[in-house]
């Protein structure tokens, strides 16, 4: 049986790939904890939930979605209000909103969308892998722009070669960053927009972790720059800000043209969001932003835990301020590969290794703070105990 020759040049997932490795072990009766992947345990907010259950009980919710191309307008409205509330950005629920089964799928629709076979799409390394296996399912040419700590984290445009960039059709870029925790800053949107209108380039603006900051950082979207809409869209996902990760539901916002070339997309590959889902997602954005400042003390607890711990074994860095991950150097003389072979080994303690997310993640590991707190206690003592 014939497989497409695409699939060949899209390398394993790394999660499916990871809970392969923590299956096995338990599999084994090893005690494994898994700091590897973004999945907060602690359960969806009880409104939530019961919004969803009072909507799931109303037959007429159980046909096609409302408005099933775009999503449900109230929903498309309330996101709305979220965007003029949290960042001050205006838009037209009719023409500026796609409701979207997870922002993921958006990265599909992005490329699909506005990118041909054969164009070149810029995305960062190290970066998000499904970015990379988006572009490559559309037919897209990855280029990898590189971030690195001594830059904070960002791509230099001047850096980038001008024949690549004339040849680009698109850019994913993600702040907070996943992995590295960096963010952005205003002065940053002002360039990216720049560097986009120069080159013609469609900017995918990946934006789920813009709530989860630290230390005063200052909450951001793209789309407050001058000009960001004119460039492109921003991402945005419910999965993270009130923990929902398993419900599937979140939003492309800006640009009308990538909208409704994103809309085109969806309505030829999905029958749209659970009606439910979206008046459970509609809810959490009316009611429900005191879960974030609920959740970013619990996140920052755990950061502090780990960051004491790290401190204490030598590993001493300046950890950037967004997200629920960070980006640890590995001790030195060590390989990213090395370092997490050796935490699973002695520790059974699973975690990212930086080279999963591109060859500039050498050198470091990615810690998730989505375990229990007692949790992530056992488990910094059992690193603590196989390194010291």
């Amino acid at each position: 049986m014939q497989i497409a020759d695409r699939l060949k040049k899209i390398p394993p997932y790394l999660f499916v790939e990871l809970r392969k490795k923590i299956n096995k072990a338990k599999a084994e009766g090893i005690d494994v904890i898994s700091l590897a992947i973004g999945d907060p345990v602690e359960p969806t907010p009880d409104s939530i939930i019961d919004e969803l259950c009072k909507k799931a009980r109303d037959p007429e919710n159980h046909r096609y979605p409302t408005d099933e191309e775009k999503g449900m307008l109230a929903f498309r409205q309330e996101i709305a209000r979220w965007y003029n509330t949290r960042y001050g950005v205006s838009l037209d629920p009719g023409m500026e909103i796609l409701g979207l089964i997870g922002s993921k799928e958006g990265c599909h629709h992005f490329v699909l969308g506005c990118i041909n076979p054969g164009d070149t799409v810029l995305m960062t390394d190290p970066g998000y892998p499904a970015y990379r296996a988006s572009i490559l399912m559309g037919g897209g040419v990855p280029y990898n722009v590189p971030i690195l700590a001594e830059n904070r984290y960002f791509p230099v445009f001047e850096d980038i070669p001008t024949d690549v960039a004339k040849k680009a059709r698109g850019i994913f870029l993600n702040y907070p960053n996943n992995p590295t925790g960096a963010c952005a800053t205003r002065g940053f949107f002002d360039r990216l927009v720049e560097f986009a209108r120069q080159f013609d380039i469609a900017v995918c603006y990946d934006n789920p972790y813009g709530e989860i900051l630290f230390d005063g950082q200052e909450r951001l979207s793209f789309l407050m720059a001058s000009g960001a809409k004119d460039v492109g869209v921003e991402l945005n996902s419910l999965s993270k800000l009130f923990n929902m990760t398993g419900w599937r539901i979140g939003m492309a916002v800006g640009n009308v043209d990538i909208i409704s070339a994103m809309s085109k997309v969806k309505e030829n590959t999905d029958s749209g969001i659970f009606n439910p889902i979206q008046y459970a997602g509609l809810h959490a954005l009316k009611y429900e932003a005191k879960n974030i400042d609920h959740m970013l003390k619990i996140y920052g607890r755990r950061r502090e835990m780990v960051l004491e711990t790290l401190r204490r074994i030598g590993i001493v860095f300046d950890a950037p301020k967004g997200t629920f991950y960070l980006w640890v150097p590995v001790p030195r003389g060590m390989k990213s590969l090395e370092f997490t072979n050796l935490l699973f080994d002695k520790a059974a303690i699973v975690v990212a290794a930086g080279t999963a997310y591109g060859q500039y993640g050498e050198g470091y590991i990615r810690i998730a703070l989505t375990v229990s707190d007692a949790r992530l206690r056992e488990a910094l003592e059992r690193i603590e105990r196989a390194l010291s």
